[in-house]
């Protein structure tokens, strides 16, 4: 009797085993709420950094699309001037070589008419100048009988604006008048027209022979 009352009874001491059941249930409540602590973190986490991701890239996408423009608008105005110099430059000298040939080329028979072809062909202070010289130099032209042909050898722009160029011109010249009858040894002249734009066209605004 005495030995069955010192034995011990499970049910009231304490537990079998290493550990507490209460404690190991509490752990167990804490790793689980920290793994979804964890969880919803990386969730909020990859909320926060997904649109500042998609902000940078479309702000980087906006800088490349304006540089892009930029580029594009420096080109196409690059390609615009260039076309427009070269228009510019074709015009001077197109304009420059007529106005040469039109001032070495004149006959007795149509000397008003090719008189009326230079001034049609000028601006200017050139043209107030030819203008108040015409009269006498078809007089001229007329008692001597002279006929001149210009033919353009060279020609060439030397400079230009946007509103002028110079052009230098070397011109071969055959004339014939009422003494000589035969055609002589041909002169070479070499002009430097001032080519000015009118409109939409250009006309010759200065006259330099040059050497």
């Amino acid at each position: 009797m005495a030995d069955a009352e010192v034995a011990d009874d499970p049910a009231d001491g304490e537990p079998l085993g290493d550990e507490p059941i209460g404690e190991t249930k509490v752990e167990e409540t804490q790793i689980e709420e920290t793994r979804t602590g964890r969880a919803q973190g990386s969730k909020a986490l990859w909320h926060q950094t997904i649109p500042e991701s998609v902000a940078r890239v479309a702000v980087i996408g906006l800088v490349v699309v304006l540089g892009l423009g930029a580029l594009c608008g420096w080109l196409g105005y690059r390609v615009h001037s260039q076309g427009r110099a070269e228009r510019d430059r074709a015009l001077f000298l197109e304009v420059g070589k007529q106005a040469a040939v039109n001032l070495t080329t004149i006959d007795y028979q149509t000397a008003e008419a090719d008189v009326e072809r230079i001034l049609d062909s000028a601006t200017g202070a050139f043209r107030d100048e030819f203008s108040g010289r015409a009269d006498p130099y078809v007089d001229v032209v007329k008692k001597a009988q002279s006929v001149s042909s210009g033919v353009v050898t060279e020609a060439g722009v030397e400079t230009m604006s946007a509103e002028e160029g110079q052009v230098l011109v070397a011109v071969t010249v055959q004339t014939t008048n009422r003494v000589v009858t035969e055609p002589q040894p041909p002169r070479y002249w070499r002009m430097k027209l001032t080519v000015s734009k009118v409109g939409n066209g250009a006309k010759i605004s200065k006259v330099d022979f040059v050497s």
